[in-house]
């Protein structure tokens, strides 16, 4: 199989200029407005201020898709928001679930951008996995995001309309209990915006889920990793490594800015929150998979308080890259936990649905047929009492 061009907008520590990005036109959608100018809107119309928490508890803690459902507030004034606001910006355009409870949703905004989210059950687990860009500038070569580059970043109300979907998505009564920032793009590059979003996904009255089941993942920004280290938060980091030394990650990861300084990072951060640093290693077979690897990884690695997450490559059209085989992975895993190291390897899931970052998006784009998201029924989408 042919390799895929490669010209990846590269985006470190600084976000995409987007010319063609204005603000939405007419309905704004209710997340990208701030308490404080709904509160003054409703003013205008001569309604109560705090009616403004009230709409958006509809929208962030009942599930309200529509305004018409929002019983408490007078008939006039839900017209009034309708003529003026979106429950939601985003419009859920294809819907996918495996055969395992995982659920990858493709969302349409309101430029016309797409973006992925996916949620992925483990026995009491529900866990929701968010995009923060759309599109990815980093460039890993055997990741689907980033094909085609950076367009913009996400705004934090865009961010967290993806838990929103996620979570209407399951039965009544069920809820999320962790996020992975791991989706589309790089966390750290934007944020500001992600940490907005997280700030409300955490707050008692938004989504109620706490720091220590929120891991943010990125490819290894050192400057902003010291920074989300100064914050204190107790969300856990996630660093992608893929590789022992520079040379080999250079190949896989373009923009690396070097392992010795994400490493120092990754310390400065454990100093500053107490918090382990999980570093993740996508095996590429015959790439970075080999013995030799796992040794150097785990010299790389020692004496840290470290935990390593093994993710077999979940292979994607059009890229050359393959899984390893079971001995490669098992030599790899035995290498790495002679020398101490705690050790995980990621389950795969949903994998019959694209659920692997980026796949569905591009699959989009390319003008494959896809299944439409299915309509609301009372099961998915009911609203919480």
């Amino acid at each position: 199989m042919g390799t895929v061009e490669e010209n990846p907008k590269v985006l470190m520590e600084t976000s995409p200029p987007h010319p063609a990005m204005h603000d939405p036109v007419g309905p704004q959608p209710l997340l990208a407005v701030a308490p404080g100018d709904l509160a003054t809107w409703l003013k205008a119309r001569h309604a109560p201020a705090w009616q403004a928490q009230a709409i958006r508890q509809w929208v962030i803690q009942r599930r309200a898709e529509s305004f018409d459902v929002m019983t408490d507030l007078g008939k006039e004034l839900r017209v009034k928001l309708e003529a003026d606001f979106r429950p939601l910006g985003t419009q859920k355009i294809v819907e996918q679930k495996a055969a395992d409870g995982t659920r990858k949703l493709l969302l349409r905004l309101w430029d016309g951008e797409s973006v992925e989210c996916v949620m992925i059950p483990d026995e009491e687990r529900r866990t929701a996995c968010v995009s923060t860009q759309v599109g990815c500038g980093m460039g890993c070569v055997f990741c689907a995001s980033g094909l085609n580059g950076v367009l913009r970043n996400l705004k934090s109300g865009e961010i967290l309309e993806q838990l929103i979907r996620l979570r209407n998505a399951l039965p009544t009564g069920q809820r999320l209990t962790n996020v992975v920032v791991m989706g589309m793009g790089e966390p750290l590059a934007n944020l500001d915006e992600l940490l907005e979003a997280l700030a409300l996904a955490g707050d008692p009255k938004g989504l109620g889920i706490g720091a220590r089941h929120i891991t943010i993942s990125t490819v290894g920004l050192p400057a902003k990793m010291r920074r989300l280290a100064d914050l204190k938060k107790q969300y856990h980091l996630a660093v992608s490594l893929h590789a022992p030394d520079d040379a080999l990650r250079q190949t896989i990861v373009p923009t690396n800015t070097g392992i010795d300084d994400i490493l120092q990072a990754a310390d400065y951060f454990f100093e500053k929150t107490g918090r382990q640093v999980t570093f993740e290693y996508v095996l590429l077979r015959e790439l970075n998979d080999q013995k030799q690897h796992a040794q150097a990884l785990a010299k790389r690695l020692g004496g840290r308080p470290a935990h390593v997450n093994l993710i077999p490559f979940n292979e994607v059209d059009g890229l050359p890259y393959r899984r390893p085989d079971d001995l490669a992975l098992k030599v790899f895993i035995d290498e790495l936990q002679k020398a101490g190291l705690s050790v995980k390897v990621r389950k795969r899931k949903g994998s019959e649905i694209d659920a692997a970052c980026g796949q569905l998006r591009r699959r989009s784009e390319r003008g494959v047929s896809l299944p439409l998201a299915p309509a609301a029924s009372s099961s998915d989408h009911s609203l919480s009492k």
